[in-house]
């Protein structure tokens, strides 16, 4: 029987572990606010509408952009998010010894993080937020990006030890789905994390330090690719957890099927790290054959957010026929639409549709030859990570911080929550929508503004472009909205209890199969299709390295 989450007393977060949660979140939210600023000027730069003063450099904000985004504002509040709903569902309180874990994981992280935005700030690491080589940063730059990743390690240790801690003291229960589901989420960084700490630590750090004069530069991309899908997944498992397991709480249902659940955290363990591939399928050097079987597994990881859909319209359905909906979709009118915490994270449900059909085209062998280093993927990221996950990640934050500071999130601010979410979402429609287009055209990602010596093929591209600048522009003004609800839910908001919305099992009685837990079992099938996929290929990179490259500094 699944006891994860049945009849579950009021529980509130104690006071060591919600400061905990919460400085990783307020260093996620820092993060986000310098990004959006970088985002903004690059988005009018590159859009032709303004031009950047001398002393500040296109490909420093877009470095900023991305590694502040991407990297940082994700990993502290999915740590931050986790280490929350542990506590929750762990009698209130993390365990001593996951508290000193998390606490040694966020020192780390924050100083990784300030030393490598101090690199960018510098301009001296204008290696964007794909960073391998032949393009050489700063070694601070490296060492900070190590620094970050070994602290979220921690972090994930921290989750292991209060999983484990909570198995001994339920010997023979299932555990609570969201600690589950945090532990998977962890495992698959904890694997994935191993390829660009490789790279950083083998390559890149001696490299820039001089102690090595060049780099092979195919091995250090296909590391850093080993890497680079999974933290797609990264991103999107936490966003998982809330659709799963907190927004059938706040829409007054229960989760469909909590095994169904835990099998889809399996699955995108064992199928989104040997993927790598699909991201070099227009690079030499790599035999076909191995870019075929990578296309085959990222074409895989369809099958468990086929289940999410499949699971979260199941909820919703049974949930408004409970509420009394009639015909097809009269169910689609009883969701509480006036509720942020749960317009934000739908919004984001419903852009994954067109998200992931992207990334299907783009795990294409045919279909990406067209679309590949274009502006396209840079527009099809911004769909997943900048529309699905953020809107998600938004959405959990409306009862994350007032759970954790004793405050309240009053029906005006959920008025205002939702014209953000709204703005947000019109403004990446607008942005993201001119980028596939123009990725169609053929422009390309990662380049300033340029008419390319007027030629009338790039002409032809300053209106789409300057309409991208403008969704950017929309995107700012909703995330100053955004900082200034945080803000608000910090310092002014009404004293009071906030839900931590845990969800129970639609079916009390649900048997959730031992096999999920042997976790044994799938770390030996997940290694063994890493093996499979990356041995030889690598062996192959290694034993006939093509000639090393000379570091390239371009600004």
């Amino acid at each position: 029987m699944d006891n994860s989450q049945k009849n579950e007393p009021k529980v509130k977060v104690d006071r060591a572990s919600a400061k905990l949660s919460l400085v990783h979140i307020y260093v996620a939210y820092i993060g986000f606010a310098i990004a959006i600023l970088c985002g903004l000027l690059q988005g009018l730069v590159r859009g032709g509408i303004m031009t950047l003063p001398s002393w500040l450099n296109y490909y420093q904000i877009l470095t900023a952009h991305g590694v502040l985004l991407g990297l940082v504002f994700t990993t502290f509040f999915i740590v931050g998010f986790f280490l929350s709903g542990c506590a929750r569902t762990s009698g209130g309180s993390l365990s001593p010894m996951a508290r000193k874990l998390g606490w040694i994981g966020w020192y780390l992280m924050t100083i990784g993080t300030v030393m490598a935005t101090i690199a960018i700030l510098a301009n001296t690491s204008n290696v964007l937020y794909t960073f391998y080589a032949p393009m050489k940063a700063s070694p601070f730059f490296y060492i900070g990006a190590a620094l970050l990743v070994v602290g979220s390690w921690f972090g994930g240790y921290a989750i292991f030890n209060n999983y484990i801690n909570w198995r001994k003291q339920n010997l023979g229960k299932t555990s609570p789905l969201f600690q589950y589901m945090a532990v998977a989420t962890m495992i698959l960084w904890q694997i994935a994390t191993l390829g660009v700490a490789a790279e950083v630590l083998l390559q890149l750090i001696p490299w820039s330090l001089g102690l090595v004069p060049d780099v092979n530069v195919l091995l250090s991309r296909t590391l850093f690719w080993y890497f680079g899908h999974p933290l797609v997944y990264f991103w999107l498992m936490p966003a998982y957890v809330c659709w799963y397991v907190n927004i059938p709480k706040i829409i007054g249902g229960k989760i469909f099927s909590a095994s169904l659940a835990r099998l889809s955290f399996i699955l995108l363990i064992l199928f989104s790290i040997p993927v790598g591939f699909h991201h070099q399928l227009m690079e030499p050097g790599i035999s076909d054959k191995w870019k075929l079987l990578h296309v085959i597994l990222t074409l895989t990881v369809v099958l468990p957010s086929l289940m999410t859909a499949f699971s979260l319209f199941a909820v919703f359905e049974t949930t408004g026929r409970k509420k009394g909906a009639k015909g097809l979709f009269g169910w689609f009118k009883k969701l509480p639409w006036n509720d942020a915490r749960f317009f934000g994270p739908m919004l984001g449900m419903l852009a994954f549709i067109p998200a992931g059909a992207g990334g299907i085209i783009n795990a294409s062998n045919q279909m990406n030859a067209v679309v590949h280093n274009t502006i396209w993927v840079t527009g099809h990221f911004h769909l997943t990570v900048g529309t699905s996950i953020a809107l998600t990640f938004f959405g959990i934050s409306y009862w994350l911080i007032p759970s954790l500071t004793g405050r309240i999130m009053t029906k005006a601010l959920h008025r205002v929550a939702i014209l953000q979410a709204v703005m947000w979402t019109f403004g990446m429609a607008i942005m993201s929508g001119a980028m596939h287009y123009l990725g169609l055209q053929g422009v390309p990602r990662r380049t300033d503004y340029t008419t390319y010596f007027d030629h009338p093929e790039a002409l032809s591209w300053i209106r789409p472009q300057a309409l991208m600048g403008m969704g950017g522009a929309v995107l700012f003004f909703a995330g100053v909205l955004l900082v200034g609800i945080i803000v608000y839910l910090v310092f002014y908001a009404p004293k009071g209890e906030e839900e931590y919305p845990i969800s129970e099992t639609q079916d009390a009685e649900e048997r959730t199969p031992k096999i999920l837990e042997r976790w044994s079992l799938w770390l030996g099938i997940a290694a063994f299709l890493i093996i499979v996929a990356y041995a030889y290929p690598i062996y192959q990179l290694i034993d006939h390295s093509p000639p090393g490259s000379q570091p390239f500094i371009t600004w």
